[in-house]
């Protein structure tokens, strides 16, 4: 049975036609680093902070570059990104919810059927941060630039703040730029 936080996630992603439209833009989309000492600087420095969720290094940079990419993309900080990530799946690509989303940043599967991507798979990390980034991004613009009301809509948990806090609390204890 999903709970009423997911219940309104679901209900309140599922209906809203600028978004699937800003999903469907984002399919074809792309940025990156602003040059490669930049890239270097923060690869190197956000793998040692990941290096307690994903073990691998060579895992890691390969996250790290899609997350940067994605949420750069979105014009979104990737650390945020990041602080959202491990609030929702602690970097677990193959999480699942018990409302049924999935990835890394915990997407509702109804999306791809919306904007006819049916054949992808919120499993892989790319479609999963392209699509979690975009409804990030939408619901930041929705709040113009207030980050608290933006995470809530993101979690479905508008109007609670415990979702938010975990989010910046992560943000600032392991991800924010030092």
């Amino acid at each position: 049975m999903m709970s009423l936080p997911s219940l309104v996630k679901a209900a309140s992603q599922e209906f809203d036609p600028e978004l699937k439209r800003l999903l469907q833009e984002a399919v074809d989309s792309s940025n990156g680093f602003e040059d490669e000492f930049a890239a270097q600087v923060w690869l190197q420095d956000m793998s040692n902070r990941l290096k307690r969720f994903v073990k691998d290094p060579k895992d890691r940079i390969i996250l790290l570059k899609s997350i940067h990419y994605e949420a750069t993309r979105a014009n979104l900080e990737p650390e945020l990104v990041m602080a959202v990530i491990e609030v929702e799946s602690h970097f677990d690509q193959f999480a699942i919810s018990v409302a049924g989303a999935r990835g890394l940043m915990q997407v509702m599967p109804f999306w791809l059927d919306e904007i006819n991507l049916s054949d992808k798979n919120l499993f892989k990390i790319r479609t999963n941060l392209r699509m979690g980034c975009t409804i990030l991004r939408y619901y930041l613009d929705m709040e113009q630039g207030n980050l608290g009301p933006a995470l809530a809509r993101y979690n479905g948990s508008y109007g609670r703040t415990v979702y938010v806090e975990k989010v910046i609390n992560a943000l600032h204890k392991h991800w924010f730029k030092q």
